[in-house]
């Protein structure tokens, strides 16, 4: 099963331990690593890259891994720089704030990657996920494991609601300016009136 881990530390040097465990395991056969990241929230909710193996899947890229879109999705409305000076603010596309934490797998991921501490994402495939589990306890590791076809899903989902918003942001926008022309016109019609003094008949005398 393909799946994307969020992995949390008692201790956050663990996760660079981790980093290199999951390596060593894909290198063993043991699993299948597309790639993994070892990464910090800041205090303004962006999150960065400390380390990776593999194809995390930068921004402007078709191809490769899911964990770069998905910290990018993580680092909320301010977003993170993914793929370097080419790269795009993909959070700043998505608010973590309006997804339900109830529903929401990127929610539960998002809430394994702390502010001020390292946690490690990955992307792997895994026969059974006794192997990683095992590797992680050792490390004092806590895994959020998801389904990568639900988390590719979620932000399907809210890409679909995010450009619907926006068209719906485009036609109010279209309708205000349209009833403010609406009234400028009017005020200025109004206006051209109000200065223009014809001279109306007089009524014709009664006999």
């Amino acid at each position: 099963m393909d799946n994307v881990l969020a992995i949390t530390f008692a201790d956050d040097q663990n996760a660079y331990e981790a980093l290199t465990t999951l390596k060593e395991l894909d290198e063993q056969d043991q699993v299948a690593l597309t790639g993994a990241a070892v990464v910090m929230r800041n205090e303004d909710g962006s999150i960065d890259i400390k380390d990776e193996v593999g194809d995390i899947g930068y921004a402007g890229a078709a191809t490769g891994g899911i964990v770069g879109l998905v910290i990018g999705i993580l680092g909320g409305p301010l977003g993170v720089l993914v793929g370097g000076a080419t790269g795009v603010l993909i959070g700043s596309l998505f608010d973590m704030d309006d997804i339900d934490d109830s529903e929401s797998v990127l929610s539960e991921l998002s809430h394994s990657v702390r502010v001020g501490h390292t946690s490690l994402m990955a992307e792997v495939s895994e026969q059974s996920p006794e192997v990683v589990d095992a590797a992680v306890e050792r490390l004092g590791g806590t895994i959020a494991r998801r389904d990568i076809y639900d988390v590719e899903a979620e932000i399907a989902a809210m890409e679909d609601a995010q450009r619907a918003a926006q068209k719906e942001a485009r036609h109010r926008l279209h309708e205000q300016r349209r009833e403010a022309r609406k009234e400028k016109v009017q005020a200025k019609i109004a206006e051209l009136k109000s200065k223009l003094h014809i001279g109306h008949p007089a009524e014709a005398s009664k006999s």
